[in-house]
């Protein structure tokens, strides 16, 4: 598995995936937080006219642990990703990612975004804006006539009280159907991946250390950002909702969000024959003649 030397000296795991027709690159981002980015698998197929670059983040995948616990915070993830830039000799790259890596994307767009040509961001929190929008419970509450919502319902409620981590991993699983849009044999098998993938050190360490000002100071940063940025987002996501990526998308100037229908946090899962010609044309025209345009403001305007 290839390697690069990161800012502090670390060398950090990432690995390549090629088609038959291997494009311009697409570095990718696994969330979790503390995920092995394994669950990305080949994002539904985008590999197939680009080079996917998938790092492992400190403590997942091959990657070593971090020296001490700011290692794992999303704005030192988001210097990890700069030094994997200037290890493969890119002056400039799209960047894709997912879920908590959200976060780690928006802290690199901050700081490098002159480094950017296209930004995705698929199913985002708005944990970094500082707004937790309830939409995410009442898509949670509109599928409660599906056979797995009473056990789910149950795992969830509990979740917050759980300290042992192979709890946490047995009620992950047991809320797991609510994060797709719907629970069928790729579903499954995708989600029984998740409890041993988690590493509770990363995961604990990724939102540490980022006091007020710092997270102030970022946001204040993303309307300089001039790349095109795409959010996308699944009317079936039970765990961050439509509203958080609204959210996300204001914080840009250049932000646009896709909603996909059917589909829950993990699109390239529950629709990869959507996800993937969305993504695509993205990169490949700038803009999805679908989405929601933002205003120019860093609002989100009017439909499609």
């Amino acid at each position: 598995m290839p390697c690069y030397t990161s800012y502090d000296g670390v060398e950090l795991s990432y690995r390549v995936l090629e088609g038959p027709e291997p494009g311009a690159p697409l570095l990718c981002l696994a969330g979790g937080p503390g995920r092995d980015a394994a669950y990305l698998g080949d994002l539904g197929g985008l590999d197939a006219h680009r080079t996917l670059v998938i790092p492992d983040s400190r403590g997942t995948g091959a990657s070593p642990p971090a020296p001490d616990a700011a290692g794992y915070a999303f704005p030192a993830l988001a210097e990890d990703l700069e030094s994997l830039r200037a290890h493969l000799g890119l002056e400039a790259f799209a960047l894709l990612a997912h879920d908590a890596a959200c976060a780690t994307a928006q802290a690199y767009a901050a700081l490098y975004g002159h480094r950017l040509t296209r930004l995705v961001l698929v199913t985002p929190g708005s944990r970094l804006q500082g707004r937790l929008p309830d939409d995410a419970e009442e898509i949670f509450e509109s599928r409660a006539e599906e056979p797995w919502w009473p056990d789910a319902y149950v795992a969830v409620h509990t979740l917050p009280t759980a300290t042992d981590m192979n709890e946490v991993r047995s009620l992950l699983l047991r809320a797991a159907p609510m994060a797709y849009g719907r629970w069928d044999a790729p579903q499954r098998t995708h989600a029984a991946t998740e409890p041993a993938q988690l590493g509770p050190v990363p995961r604990a360490g990724f939102w540490q250390g980022v006091d007020e000002p710092a997270r102030t100071a970022l946001l204040d940063r993303l309307p300089e950002v001039t790349c095109p940025v795409l959010v996308i987002t699944g009317d079936r996501d039970a765990l961050a909702g439509l509203r958080a990526g609204e959210l996300v998308a204001t914080s840009f100037r250049t932000a646009s969000v896709r909603t996909l229908h059917g589909v829950g946090h993990y699109p390239w899962v529950d629709e990869p024959d959507l996800f993937r010609p969305v993504v695509e044309s993205f990169l490949t025209r700038g803009h999805d003649p679908e989405a929601h345009e933002g205003d120019g403001t860093g609002g989100v305007g009017g439909g499609a």
